[in-house]
């Protein structure tokens, strides 16, 4: 039986966190055994703001590695793959910013918030403003219809299926598939400072690799409901940071949602409720991070990880850059 084929990945520009668990792996872990599933370490895309400092972008490749061993992806039933090592992803891309418009390059929402939470303005590197065609050729080249994001990210799919629609129209055939995102049912995780998105970068973050102490004082420091200044005060659960972690990660949504009821009426403290989300987490990401701090340890095994399966991946997404590239009529030696 064909498996339908899953890709998705991460840029390699620092370990993982919460909102990554929540927003991807999660989905991923679940459909591990369903579905053919290539992982990206996309080290090209990170230099897209990066190149600065392409040494930060090179040290991450392992620890995104190791944080997706960690959670408990399977090298034996994926595949984890180098993005720069792989030409065909770089070619593509190439012959896909012929079929979309710097235009629409600008109006894609995700690209648009992102610009502007870096504070570019006009001064956008290209690499950055052209990552939609880029990420289309890192999905059609596996031929992926399966592709588990975060909710901000949905835009970018839409944008793979417009291009790989239009590749299809040129050569008269399907060459390629068109992509569906599974985005998952508790949104996008805020930072525990209450900011619309948890970030490597803005230092909002409960790392996956978080130790104790510092999931303690990320829940902590958490923002609930500022009106909420006594025990017996009526609380809002909407907005609150908190019960939005507790959402995502709380396994009894029937005490949940009893708990969300008292608060609501007024009786339930805000220590309370970060008590119970600071047993949860911290059940969470204790046996991730004991499994990393043990694949550490061994760092030949996780390089042999990536090398066999960039060499897998580089097989596959040759033969579709093959494909684009007789199915466009082009010049063939």
């Amino acid at each position: 039986m064909i498996q339908p084929i899953l890709l998705t990945g991460d840029r390699t520009t620092g370990p993982l966190h919460l909102g990554h668990y929540a927003g991807s792996l999660r989905s991923r872990l679940d459909l591990l055994d369903s579905h053919e599933t290539y992982l990206l370490l996309a080290d090209a895309q990170a230099l897209t703001d990066n190149a600065h400092d392409p040494e930060k972008v090179r040290r991450n490749v392992i620890e995104v590695a190791l944080d997706y061993l960690a959670v408990g992806i399977d090298p034996t039933k994926s595949t984890i793959c180098l993005q720069s090592h792989l030409p065909a992803l770089a070619e593509l891309s190439m012959l896909y910013l012929n079929f979309v418009s710097v235009a629409r390059l600008e109006r894609n929402p995700t690209i648009k918030t992102e610009i502007a939470a870096r504070g570019f303005g006009r001064d956008i590197p290209a690499g950055f403003l052209c990552y939609p065609a880029a990420q289309a050729a890192d999905i059609t080249a596996f031929k992926a219809t399966v592709v588990p994001v975060g909710e901000d990210q949905a835009p970018l799919i839409e944008q793979t299926n417009e291009i790989a629609r239009r590749i299809n129209a040129v050569a008269g055939r399907d060459v390629l598939p068109e992509a569906r995102a599974i985005i998952p049912r508790s949104g996008r995780l805020p930072g525990v400072d209450g900011r619309a998105k948890m970030s490597k970068s803005g230092g909002n973050a409960i790392p996956l690799s978080a130790t104790p102490d510092q999931i303690s004082a990320a829940v902590r420091a958490m923002f609930t409901d500022p009106a909420h200044l006594r025990v017996e005060d009526p609380g809002r659960v909407e907005g609150n940071v908190v019960f939005t972690y507790l959402d995502a990660f709380d396994p009894d949504t029937q005490t949940l949602e009893e708990l969300k009821a008292r608060y609501r009426h007024g009786g339930l403290g805000d220590g309370k409720i970060k008590k119970r989300l600071d047993e949860i987490l911290q059940a969470l990401v204790a046996p991730i991070r004991n499994r990393r701090a043990e694949f550490a340890q061994e760092p030949d095994f996780v390089l042999d990880v990536i090398r066999v399966g960039t060499e897998r991946a580089r097989v596959v997404t040759e033969a579709t850059k093959k494909e684009v590239v007789d199915g466009l009529g082009l010049f063939a030696l």
